[in-house]
């Protein structure tokens, strides 16, 4: 860990925490312009942007009090960021950079500054979030809104509008007009009825995060103020996974950030794109090159995956980019066999035995543990979990579907919660030993929270003085895990009391909103209280609930960004791929992307039982070019 607290001369910084970068990632680091990066599977983005990061604020090119904002799509990815920043730099500058998702962006800015949106388009403060799907649009155009006036159209014009696209190209699809629509078409009236009902007409004001996202930019348009201030903080912008970048989030970052002072630097792969279906732009890396004059690099070397997967992988790539450079391996193989195989079962009752004796075999001959495997499936993990959990747990391998929900929130997503991370830190630095790693987790958590600066010797010791006396309190009053949910509830409540709710709210705006802060905590005492099932220590219960023992089974879309060992994709068939002529290319991406999670071996299964492969021909085809084998599994 980065212990430098003074500033460098350009020349004389180095690579932090690392032995070396390749030489393409290291002119992005020490770069003075916007920059473009195309960073393949394994290429260490993160890493890539975390080093950046020391660069600018250890040598003064992102000079205080300014500050650095890096926007990534995905909470854990933004998460996962400022944790290796953190690692990388001594907290004086650590404290200055501020990760997070597009959404917590722009709904702050909406939390802090919204009420200063012309009346039209304001929100109420205490907004609800919706996330209205297809059914919803259709529900709305076809019953709840009425007839148009004779001027803008008929119902029939209404009926004419594909509520699959209503969302995409008319509610969001273009910045707001600050007056609203004049001379609206049938589509444009609709959506400005749908913006007024959701604004001003029910009950409660109810916007999604697209919604917000648009508010936003309006607001830094019609307000200089706001928007120079963004200016003025930040001296550098990072946009992580950059190729899932919708329109409306490039919007935003155009109207702060086009035409200043801020240098930016986006990065993400385009043939990792999966998420279309979500508004992602088209080719966004084109547009922002064009818009900001930025610097187009590429990264080469794959750090996660073994060579011969590296070698399929870029089978696939080539696939999605005729123009795809083929990557440089800088691991090593370590397995016998075959890297990659496609394994063909009569039943899923024998390919869930198989598979599970596979992973303990594995298990023993790597020594490794049940979470360097992962178990990914198209959809609808539930229904492959009732069958693969038992062989599982026959085989002495606890299986945890992260796609399973908890309460209202799903598994995966609550583990990736501030407030989760938070109330399990404290819980073990409170009844676990030893606890040193825990206690500086939780002291840099509420260092932050509570805006202690680091320099401050004397709140920093009366800081370590509550948290020590709190933790022993704690484990005197709770010397075991949870019976009963009262008592797992009661538990959160006083840890979250004990850190100020307030606090984590202010840090944390999406928590001050339609009660999620409360879902998370009850989700979360929920699953603590699952957690203590037949253990009777507080360190077992505490690695149930964030699943270290256990093998996860997770979709394609929520493996993203994360690696392991070996890769066990479940069902390569037709019923799980059923949308996969819709989309070929965001399918064949979501194919690239669960393969490349991968560093030593990828296993496709199939079972005729559940569907043909005759839709989805074209993947096995390509498997097929790079030399990948079918074996037939009684």
């Amino acid at each position: 860990m980065a212990v430098l607290s003074r500033r460098l001369r350009p020349e004389d910084w180095k690579p932090v925490g690392v032995t070396a970068l390749e030489a393409n990632a290291l002119k992005v680091v020490r770069a003075t312009d916007h920059q473009s990066v195309i960073a393949g599977p394994g290429a260490g983005k993160t890493e890539l942007l975390a080093q950046r990061a020391a660069y600018l604020l250890q040598t003064g090119a992102a000079p205080a009090p300014r500050r650095i904002l890096a926007i990534s799509f995905k909470r854990d990815a933004a998460t996962n960021l400022a944790a290796r920043v953190r690692q990388r730099c001594h907290r004086s500058h650590a404290q200055r950079f501020d990760s997070m998702t597009f959404d917590a962006f722009a709904k702050g800015l909406i939390d802090r500054f919204g009420q200063a949106l012309p009346e039209r388009w304001r929100p109420r403060p205490d907004y609800d979030i919706m996330t209205p799907g297809e059914r919803d649009y259709r529900g709305f155009l076809y019953q709840e809104v009425g007839a148009p006036p004779t001027s803008v159209g008929t119902y029939a014009d209404l009926h004419a509008i594909s509520a699959k696209t209503f969302e995409r190209c008319y509610l969001v699809g273009s910045p707001l007009p600050l007056d609203g629509w004049r001379n609206p078409t049938p589509a444009q009236w609709a959506a400005e009825r749908f913006w007024q009902m959701s604004l001003h007409e029910g009950r409660r004001c109810a916007l999604s995060f697209s919604m917000i996202g648009r508010l936003a930019e309006l607001l830094l348009r019609v307000n200089p103020m706001a928007r120079d201030a963004l200016r003025l903080t930040y001296s550098h912008l990072f946009m992580d996974e950059f190729q899932d970048t919708t329109q409306i989030q490039y919007d935003l970052v155009c109207t702060v950030f086009l035409d200043t002072e801020t240098v930016i630097t986006a990065v993400g792969d385009n043939k990792q794109q999966i998420m279309r279906w979500a508004m992602a732009m088209e080719d966004p890396f084109t547009a922002f090159d064009g818009d900001f004059g930025a610097t187009r690099s590429s990264l080469y070397n794959n750090y996660r995956s073994s060579p011969e997967l590296v070698r399929i992988q870029h089978v696939l790539a080539q696939a999605l980019d005729a123009r795809a450079v083929a990557p440089v391996s800088m691991t090593v193989g370590t397995i016998a066999g075959d890297s990659c195989a496609i394994w063909d079962f009569s039943t899923p009752e024998i390919e869930a035995k198989r598979l599970a004796a596979f992973v303990a075999t594995e298990m023993e001959t790597h020594t490794i543990g049940p979470r360097d495997f992962v178990l990914l499936v198209r959809q609808k993990a539930s229904e492959y979990a009732e069958i693969l959990e038992q062989a599982f747990v026959a085989a002495g391998i606890p299986l945890r579907n992260e796609a399973g929900m908890v309460g209202s929130i799903l598994l995966q997503d609550l583990l990736a919660e501030a407030a989760s991370e938070l109330i399990i830190a404290v819980l073990r630095l409170s009844v676990t030993a030893p606890a040193g790693r825990h206690w500086t987790v939780c002291q840099e958590a509420l260092t932050t929270l509570r805006g202690v600066a680091p320099d401050d010797e004397i709140a920093q010791a009366k800081l370590a003085h509550e948290l020590d006396t709190y933790a022993l309190e704690l484990s005197v009053a709770h010397p075991s895990p949870p019976k009963s949910k009262a008592v797992s509830r009661a538990i959160v409540d006083d840890i979250l009391a004990f850190i100020g709710r307030e606090r984590v709210i202010a840090v944390h705006p999406a928590y001050g909103q339609s009660g999620w802060l409360d879902k998370v905590l009850d989700s979360a005492a929920e699953h603590l209280l699952m957690s203590q099932v037949g253990e009777a220590e507080w360190s077992s219960a505490l690695d149930t609930y964030e699943g270290i023992h256990a093998t996860p089974l997770m979709t394609i879309h929520k493996s993203k960004g994360l690696e392991y060992h070996s890769v066990i994709f479940v069902g390569l068939d037709d019923g799980a791929w059923w949308s996969f002529s819709n989309d070929q290319i965001e399918a064949t991406a979501g194919f690239f992307v669960a393969f490349t999670r991968a560093k030593q071996r990828v296993v496709f299964t199939y079972c005729a039982q559940r569907g043909a492969r005759t839709k989805i021909a074209t993947l096995y085809q390509l498997l097929t070019n790079a030399g990948v084998k079918s074996k037939t599994i009684a």
